[in-house]
């Protein structure tokens, strides 16, 4: 049996740089997967590609079982939370979803951009634009605009980045509400201590290559450090 999301020999150069080297990735319905690894890892460009977003140099994303770039479900089953927020600073908090809630064709747009309004804490700002909103305040709405059409594939890059300690634990909240077994989740985070709480598996990404994949025994810091260190050798 195929599994949700497949990521096969998946390469991508930027000019004389390999950012991922031939990464193989398996990614079961309802799981979900914390991506670590230091800065300059490839962990920005690997959820790019497999959220169909970056096209690689080699290789092929598969999302049930069909090339990511044929599949027609693709961008309506994945939320999907890049360093770009995607959001239109002259537009209000309220205008700004309700433009991706037309895009979704959502049956109760209404309904849905108040509660993920009401879920993030900006309720009350709903009717200012978001080019006064803070870095916090922005990385909530973004938040919010990935999770707004109920995506059954929600990959999440750095989402606790902003975000001062009572919105992060919001979202861990809402994050660790989603562990259903129905939804799939990938998100990749510096914050150990969250990842131990968010992610049933754990995979480590350095210089473009999969160092470890699986569930992890033991501190989660130390198995991290260790392989990352191991690399520097």
């Amino acid at each position: 049996m195929e599994p949700f999301l497949k990521a096969d020999k998946i390469t991508k150069r930027y000019s004389s740089i390999t950012a991922l080297n031939s990464i193989d990735l398996d990614i079961e319905e309802g799981e979900s997967l914390v991506l670590l690894g230091p800065n300059g890892a490839g962990k920005s460009t690997l959820l790019g590609t497999l959220a169909g977003r970056v096209r690689p140099t080699g290789g092929t994303v598969f999302l049930r079982g069909e090339d990511i770039r044929k599949n027609g479900e693709a961008r309506a089953l994945t939320g999907y939370l890049s360093h770009s927020s995607l959001l239109y600073p002259g537009l209000t908090a309220t205008e700004n979803l309700s433009l991706y809630a037309d895009m979704y064709g959502l049956d109760r747009p209404g309904e849905r951009i108040e509660e993920m309004l009401v879920l993030v804490g900006l309720w009350g700002r709903r009717s200012d634009r978001v080019g006064g909103f803070s870095r916090g305040m922005e990385q909530r709405l973004a938040i919010a605009r990935s999770m707004l059409h109920d995506p059954g594939l929600l990959i999440l890059d750095e989402p606790f980045s902003g975000l001062d300690y009572l919105s992060a634990r919001t979202l861990l909240e809402v994050l660790g509400s989603f562990r259903d077994g129905k939804r799939t989740m990938i998100i990749s985070t510096h914050d150990l201590h969250s990842a131990g709480l968010i992610g049933e598996q754990t995979a480590v990404l350095d210089r473009g290559r999969l160092r470890f994949r699986g569930k992890p025994a033991g501190d989660l810091r130390e198995l991290y450090e260790g392989l990352v260190r191991e690399d520097k050798v």
